[in-house]
């Protein structure tokens, strides 16, 4: 297994890992967008929707595990990556070619992640806790909407989630299209077409999650 070892540990493999592990949350972020569309229809249709993985919540648990293992791998990878590529890159061409051989998204994807990275822990200890380990959401009238909307009641927190949304987009929009460069799609003929799909993807991520906090502040929670 030593020689899985080190090609996975290669630039090569990393960058495979990371292109692996991006697509698995690019897919994932799609359910989870879906779900949490329902709380447009009102409490019933999203409490309803929250039950319903409640049901079915050992089948949730055993998918968390390798989810989890997604996120940390794309994580740790990404930082790798960032770290050895800045150890490797003079400074001189770091500030005359950098800018000349990459996009604004490229350059920028270690600081949206971080940040991506830091509301995620956010959104898990408002959201997820609360949802799993504190059993507030039965105490409430509305129960688990009761919850989304009281939270998006709070100026400071719909900012930061807007402004979270807006940049996973621009980690969305460059991670699709290095993803699919990894692997290796990259003709000259299709690849612009990969490229309007990427964006129009990371838009519609940022605009579907973003109007949630926006609706429920400007609605007064309801």
């Amino acid at each position: 297994m030593g020689w899985l070892y080190e090609s996975l540990n290669s630039s090569i493999g990393k960058k495979f890992i990371m292109a692996v592990t991006g697509i698995s949350l690019i897919l994932f972020l799609i359910f989870h967008l879906a779900g949490n569309l329902t709380l447009f229809a009102g409490p019933e249709a999203f409490n309803g929707y929250v039950e319903k993985l409640e049901g079915i919540k050992p089948i949730i648990r055993i998918i968390e595990v390798p989810l989890a293992l997604v996120f940390i791998f794309h994580i740790f990878n990404g930082v790798r990556l960032w770290w050895e590529n800045r150890k490797a890159r003079p400074e001189k061409y770091a500030v005359n070619g950098q800018s000349k051989n990459t996009n604004v998204f490229s350059r920028t994807m270690i600081y949206s992640g971080s940040i991506v990275f830091i509301f995620l822990v956010l959104h898990l200890a408002t959201f997820w806790v609360a949802f799993n380990f504190t059993g507030e959401p039965h105490e409430k009238a509305y129960a688990y909407y009761g919850v989304v909307a009281d939270w998006f009641q709070h100026l400071w927190y719909v900012a930061v989630y807007v402004v979270a949304v807006i940049l996973l987009g621009f980690h969305l929009n460059h991670g699709f299209q290095s993803a699919f460069q990894t692997f290796g799609w990259n003709h000259k003929k299709y690849f612009p077409i990969i490229e309007k799909i990427g964006t129009i993807y990371a838009i519609v991520m940022s605009v579907g999650f973003a109007s949630m906090p926006i609706y429920f502040y400007l609605n007064g929670g309801s």
